[in-house]
Order: C-alpha cells, then sequence, then structure tokens
C-alpha cells in the first residue's frame, strides 16, 4: 500500500514539472516517464529510427560527440539541441537537455534526464550574439564592407548561405513605376565550407518577381523548395540554377529599409538537406538585417558625402588644353576611403599659341570644405596665371596668390608648385616655376637617366603660413623627347617610409618604364603605387616635349 501511495505521489510529481522526464537504458532504448515541458510535441522515432534521427542535421555531430563523451565519461550533459517537431519533417524546436548517468549493481549505467523548451532563450541568445557581431558594422568604411560584416554574422548558424544585393534604383516609400525592374548589384556573400561560389552577375542583372515584390512592398517573404528543388519560376534563372546546385531547402528575402526606401536586399538560404528557414526564423533574420539601417544610414551619408566631394574635385581638374608641340596627360586617384576626399588639384592654361601656365598642389584636409578650398584656391591661380600672361614670373604668381588667400579665405596649409613654358626657337621648350612647400618635379630626358628639377627639400615654404615673403623662381629646359612629371605628395609618400628612399624609387620606376618606349599615358599609370598602398589622393601632370601627336 505504501509503495502503491509513493508510485502515484510520483506520478503525479512526474505530472507537474515543467519538463519531460526520460530514461535511457544501456542499450539505447528511451522511455519517457512525463511529456510535459515543450511547447510543441516531438517527434518519436520508431523501429528502424534512433532517437538521433530526431536531431537537427547541422546538430547531429557534435551532439553525437558529446553523448559519446558523456557516456565513456560517465559524466551529466548539459546542452541545447535542435529536435524535431512532431509532424513536420523540415520543422524543429530548440530543447534543453540535462541528463545524469546512473550506475546499478551490476555496473551498468543508464541515463536520466529532462527535456525543457528553450526557443525563446535560444533565440533571445542568439539574436543577442548576431547583433553583437554586428557592432562592426558602423565602423564599415563602406556599404560593400558592412553588407559583408553581416552576411558572415549570420552564416553558419542561421543559414548556410547569405548573399546582399543593393538595390540600385530603389524604392521610394515602397512604390515603383509599373514595368519597372529592380536592378540590384550583388554585393557581398557568405557561404558556408562546401557550397559552390556563386556566379558573376551580368551588367544587366534584374532580380526576379518574387525579389522584386519583396523590395516594393518592404515585406521579408518566406520561399519553402520542394524535394526536387526551387521552381523555375519567380527567381532569375541565375538564382535558379544555384540554388539546384546547392541543394536548397528554402530561401528568405529580407530587405532591409533606410528611411522609406529598400536600399538592399538580403537573400538567405538553406541548403544540403538542411530544413528550410521558419516564420521563427524570419522574425529573427529580419530583426538582425533591420539593425543595418542606422549603420547603413550613416555609411551612406559619408558616401554622399565623399560623392559630392569628389563630383565637386571633378569639376575643377579640366582636361589639359592641346597645345602643338606638347603631349599633356593628367590623372586624379582619390583616396581608398569612404570617408575622405581631399584637396589635390592640377591645372593647364593656355596663355598663348606657345606658351602654357601649369599648376599643381594640395590643400591640407580629407573633407568636402578641403574640396571647396581647393576650387577657390585654383580658380584664383588659374586667373592669376591668365592675366598674368606669359611672360609673369611664376614665384611673383603665387606670392600674389598667397596674399589673397590669406585674406579672404583663411584655409589651411597649402602646397603647390606653379610653372609657365614658353616654346624656344628650336623647339624646345624653357620652364620657369616656383614651388612652395611641394614635391619637387620630376624630369625624364629622352636619353639620360631622370632627376629631380630641384632637390627633395622644396627651395619655398608652403602657402598660408607666413607674411611678406619671397619667392624663388628656377629655369629648366625641356627637349624633344623629355618627359616633365607634376605630381602630389600622395604618390611618394606612404606611412612609416621615409620620403627620400621614396623619391628614389619613383626616378628608379620612371626610368624602368622611360626604357619601354611607352606612350605618355601608359608611363604616367606606371608610376602608380599598388591599390594597397594608396594611403592619400594622387593627383598628376605630365607633358611631354615633341610632336602633338608623339
Amino acid at each position: 500500500m505504501n509503495q502503491e501511495r509513493l508510485l502515484r505521489r510520483y506520478q503525479a510529481l512526474m505530472g507537474a514539472v515543467p519538463q519531460s522526464v526520460w530514461v535511457m537504458s544501456p542499450g539505447g532504448v528511451v522511455t519517457v516517464l512525463s511529456g510535459g515541458g515543450i511547447a510543441e510535441k516531438l517527434w518519436t522515432p520508431g523501429a528502424d529510427t534512433s532517437w538521433m534521427d530526431a536531431v537537427h542535421p547541422k546538430d547531429r555531430d557534435w551532439f553525437q560527440r558529446a553523448w559519446r563523451r558523456a557516456t565513456r565519461q560517465r559524466s551529466p550533459l548539459d546542452t541545447i539541441v535542435r529536435v524535431r517537431v512532431d509532424g513536420a519533417v523540415d520543422r524543429f524546436r530548440h530543447v534543453k537537455i540535462i541528463a545524469a548517468p546512473v550506475v546499478d549493481e551490476d555496473g551498468e549505467v543508464e541515463f536520466v534526464g529532462t527535456a525543457t523548451d528553450a526557443e525563446e532563450h535560444w533565440r533571445g541568445r542568439m539574436r543577442e550574439k548576431l547583433l553583437a557581431r554586428m557592432a562592426a558594422v558602423p565602423a564599415a568604411r563602406d556599404l560593400s564592407e558592412a553588407f559583408l560584416t553581416t552576411a558572415a554574422a549570420v552564416v553558419p548558424e542561421l543559414a548556410d548561405a547569405v548573399a546582399i544585393f543593393r538595390v540600385v534604383d530603389g524604392v521610394e516609400a515602397g512604390v515603383r513605376p509599373s514595368g519597372v525592374p529592380a536592378a540590384a548589384s550583388q554585393e557581398r556573400v557568405g557561404l558556408a565550407p562546401g557550397l559552390p561560389s556563386l556566379p558573376p552577375l551580368d551588367a544587366d542583372f534584374v532580380l526576379g518577381p518574387v525579389a522584386q515584390r519583396a523590395i516594393e512592398s518592404q515585406e521579408a517573404r518566406l520561399l519553402v523548395f520542394p524535394p526536387d528543388g526551387p521552381p523555375g519560376d519567380g527567381l532569375s534563372d541565375v538564382s535558379v540554377r544555384w540554388l539546384r546546385e546547392a541543394g536548397a531547402t528554402g530561401v528568405a528575402l529580407v530587405p532591409v529599409v533606410v528611411d522609406g526606401r529598400t536600399v538592399a536586399l538580403a537573400t538567405i538560404a538553406t541548403c544540403r538537406g538542411n530544413p528550410p528557414p521558419d516564420e521563427a526564423d524570419l522574425s529573427l533574420l529580419r530583426d538582425v538585417f533591420q539593425q543595418m539601417s542606422g549603420p547603413l544610414r550613416r555609411t551612406m551619408e559619408l558616401q554622399s558625402i565623399r560623392g559630392k566631394a569628389l563630383a565637386l574635385q571633378q569639376s575643377f581638374l579640366a582636361a589639359p588644353p592641346s597645345i602643338d608641340g606638347l603631349t599633356i596627360t593628367a590623372l586624379y586617384h582619390p583616396a581608398d576611403s569612404a570617408a575622405e576626399v581631399g584637396g589635390d588639384w592640377y591645372d593647364a592654361v593656355r596663355l598663348s599659341d606657345d606658351a602654357l601656365a601649369l599648376s599643381i598642389g594640395d590643400i591640407a584636409g580629407h573633407d568636402l570644405d578641403a574640396a571647396m578650398a581647393m576650387g577657390r584656391v585654383n580658380s584664383i591661380l588659374r586667373g592669376l596665371a591668365y592675366d598674368s600672361g606669359p611672360a609673369a614670373s611664376p614665384a611673383v604668381t603665387l606670392s600674389r596668390l598667397d596674399r589673397i588667400v590669406q585674406a579672404l579665405d583663411s584655409p589651411s596649409m597649402v602646397t603647390a608648385v606653379h610653372a609657365v613654358l614658353r616654346q624656344q626657337t628650336d623647339g624646345g621648350w624653357h620652364i620657369a616655376l616656383s614651388n612652395a612647400g611641394h614635391p619637387p618635379p620630376l624630369l625624364i630626358p629622352a636619353d639620360a637617366p631622370s632627376r629631380y628639377l630641384h632637390g627633395l627639400t622644396a627651395p619655398d615654404p608652403p602657402l598660408c603660413v607666413t607674411d611678406d615673403l619671397a619667392r624663388t623662381t628656377l629655369h629648366a629646359d625641356l627637349h624633344a623627347g623629355d618627359t616633365l612629371v607634376f605630381y602630389t605628395d600622395g604618390l611618394v609618400e606612404t606611412p612609416d617610409t621615409d620620403i627620400g628612399d621614396n623619391l628614389l624609387r619613383l626616378r628608379t620606376r620612371s626610368d624602368a618604364l622611360a626604357r619601354r618606349d611607352l606612350p605618355l599615358h601608359s608611363v604616367i599609370r606606371g608610376l602608380l603605387p599598388p591599390l594597397h598602398h594608396r594611403r592619400d589622393d594622387i593627383a598628376i601632370i605630365a607633358l611631354q616635349a615633341g610632336p602633338a601627336d608623339s
């Protein structure tokens, strides 16, 4: 009687606890003593299946290792694992498993354990983890880096593949004219190991109609594929081919909205037999990717400022004029940064049929103010040069510029070279120049090693640093086939290097290019440092004496 009463009490207790209680025999047979504590009924294996078949494919390997270790060491097991829900082969729920070994009198070990619903707890922890990973997004230098950071945050825990498409023509307030496709450029991807690479996209690539509807509606969409793979309609042909090759089981489409405008579409796929995302996954993905909106807004604002500054800067960099007897080429490369634009400029003004004023300079600063100041200084110098004419002294012209700029503009320090070239009776060119704190111009003779027109130290200090300074004019000659290169400091200055060594390397490089008998524009491009060494803006203007069509 006492035993029956104890059994009833035990059964009542098992029915009241908020967990499922189970026992696994030494032979691996699981007996559920109490089935509470789980929001949804879990799948129960049949005669030809095991409990391990109920575990999510992505969790199976590590969970088997953990279980074997606990069995071998006769130690407790405490973990969270995804377990299949009854009646749905592709739906799983996070369950907290706690198991303890019990050794009987024969030394056999069985495990007694509990299973508790951990879905909400896991999603809360996962959301915190993903958002912590995305803490680097605000520091991204550009949109591509922000997208890459976000894509990497969700692979492989939540998905097997993520591709983020930047919407090119956007959707204002979710409205798009009828028949206008949403063109997009693939920015960055995150792929789990073993998946095929995404193919390159053509310039005229457009997203499929399902993705376009997600962009227009600004609502996330979930696509679950049949066992034979994604259907041929609704998605772009390129996407369907890749999804089939990757064995995709489903795709979530999550638009990223900033200030009422869809700026990107995140496509998140599960592949290689892994269950497709469900509504709970979609909700978590929506929260994670929408967290990009603030950082993206700031990044877009920085890109907008940089774009305006670059456009302003480019508007001041007019194409060099055509002068008989001279070949002139120029280029400008902005610094490799999303938020910076410099105050570099070059300019060439025809003074007469046989005379040219040429200048190059750099204003301290890397922002829109520097670009605007550059435009003002360049315009003033251009006007002074034209008004002064071919006979003017470059030193006097720079002194006049210095007084005007200090009186009217009060900018930061300005370095510049201003030169006047006049054609001689023998077809060569005489050069008169004044250098205000700028790197020395490089002369590449047709029949001799290259050299700088003056020493490594500029003859005169920069503009806007002192008043009433008597500046210096230097003189040189340019013969047929000779090349003269003016450049800004970005070509020869890099962190933790010596400027003298860099100038020597520039000479060595120019000599090697000159021996190859390249056209002038190829020589100038050949002087540029590798992309990963371009830390500052680079402006170059070069001229070569000889026939105009040489």
